[in-house]
């Protein structure tokens, strides 16, 4: 369900959200909670930044290739420097990812966190439920109903004694508060849903990180795509079970680098990923016939905001996403200088022996208005929504969430997910989201916030 990358983010994202009125969210606060989810194994990195005793296990790709190696020393030609740590105290630079994966075995945050908490006696887990609507008595929040068996199953409620989190994620929280009439009024009213209670930003903040793709055809080396067919699968598979480096377990991105696109402001706001494989035009993630390699780059913090609105009362009809995908100039002149940057790390002296020709968008794209063309007709989701369900404080309009996560307005409710986040990470959102789990489940206990730490610059 995802590439398994451990990617955090750069301090001045979550300096950011701090100086947006969330107290308790810059970087010094939210880095012991980053560190208690985490269980660093492998390269030595430095203490200060990595966690040791928590549940989440996080190792460096155990897997090279020549062409990982090759577009690693042509990045360093063009001055993008080798990082040993992208989650330590530098992101700028370019390695080998981190994953979160050990002695072969991907590990899920269920595998990390809910399989040793199954056998709680104050845990129950109900599977193959919908929920279809938060149960209210004025504004406050007492359980919640759902489907059991989806669509058209048992009608069944649970009540809360204490309160309600939300972790639907980016897309499913804002709906489910929308059809139980929390949300934009009008929005509400032109679907008939009754309003319960009026918050203007729940759906709207909508972001994503939106990635071009490169795609070069290879010679004189083997790729995957070779690797993932006939005869070699089943050495692949065989080098698996037998404990060897296989593709088997490789995540969709090998390489992954961090630059920025104006060498003035230097604001790290690029991000590159590399993997040896080419994938079926406009199909990424399925594998071409033919060998190849991948580049795809982006733009870190998208200001293009869209929206995730309910198109009816109903919990079962998908909701309307909307991304707006380079709706904002500044997000179209960075997403030029990230493809002009992808196509320049395809052409460095260590990759010549390898590149053969471009396969797309190719080598007819040159200017500014056909990158930026190439850009919408070869670009997809990262899948790195956020935003909807806003973080921040009653002042601001578009807030859904205050500082300790509970829904402006409401009694007993709370959001937990990618959704509350209040401006885009410089990174995949996978080892934030945990973070926030992590951080809100001292809140729901009432703990006090764990002491921040203050590492220098």
């Amino acid at each position: 369900i995802n590439g398994h990358i451990y990617n955090r983010g750069q301090r001045m994202d979550f300096n950011g959200w701090s100086q947006r009125g969330n107290q308790g969210w810059g970087y010094a606060d939210v880095l012991p909670y980053f560190q208690r989810c985490e269980q660093r194994i492998g390269a030595a990195s430095d203490d200060k930044f990595r966690g040791k005793d928590g549940n989440l296990q996080v190792t460096d790709l155990n897997y090279t290739h020549p062409l990982c190696e090759a577009f690693m020393e042509g990045a360093g030609q063009i001055g993008i420097p080798r990082n040993k740590d992208y989650n330590g105290a530098v992101q700028e630079g370019i390695s080998y990812v981190q994953r979160t994966a050990y002695r072969r075995r991907r590990v899920s945050t269920a595998r990390a966190f809910l399989n040793p908490a199954k056998s709680r006696a104050n845990l129950t887990v109900r599977t193959n439920a919908h929920a279809t609507e938060i149960l209210l008595e004025g504004n406050r929040a007492v359980g919640v109903a759902y489907a059991k068996g989806g669509q058209g199953g048992r009608a069944m409620e649970v009540r809360a004694s204490r309160e309600v989190i939300l972790s639907g994620g980016a897309i499913n929280s804002p709906q489910l508060l929308q059809v139980s009439g929390i949300g934009p009024a009008a929005l509400l009213q032109s679907l008939g849903i009754g309003l319960k209670h009026e918050l203007a930003g729940v759906g709207e903040n909508l972001r994503d990180h939106y990635a071009p793709r490169f795609s070069a055809r290879v010679k004189n080396v083997l790729t995957i795509n070779e690797l993932s067919r006939g005869p070699r699968l089943l050495g692949e598979i065989a080098k698996y079970f037998l404990g060897g480096k296989s593709i088997v377990n490789l995540s969709p991105s090998m390489v992954y680098g961090f630059w920025h696109s104006d060498e003035a402001a230097r604001s790290n706001d690029l991000q590159f990923i590399f993997t040896p494989a080419s994938y079926k035009q406009g199909v990424h993630g399925l594998l071409d016939e033919h060998p190849g390699f991948t580049v795809a780059a982006w733009q870190h913090r998208p200001q293009s905001k869209g929206w995730v609105r309910a198109r009816s009362g109903d919990p079962f009809e998908k909701p309307i996403i909307q991304p707006n995908y380079l709706d904002d100039e500044g997000d179209r002149r960075v997403i030029v200088a990230a493809m002009k940057l992808a196509r320049r790390l395809m052409h460095t002296e260590p990759m010549k022996p390898y590149f053969d020709f471009e396969a797309y968008p190719g080598d007819h794209v040159q200017s500014d208005d056909e990158f930026l063309e190439a850009a919408r007709e070869w670009g997809a989701s990262t899948f790195h929504v956020m935003g909807t369900c806003r973080m921040g404080p009653d002042s601001d309009p578009t807030a859904v969430v205050d500082d300790q996560l509970r829904v402006h307005g409401m009694e007993s409710l709370r959001v937990i997910d990618a959704s509350i986040m209040p401006a885009m990470l410089s990174a995949n959102l996978n080892a934030a989201t945990m973070m926030v789990a992590e951080k809100g489940s001292d809140m729901v206990l009432g703990k006090t916030a764990l002491e921040p730490i203050i590492v220098p610059d």
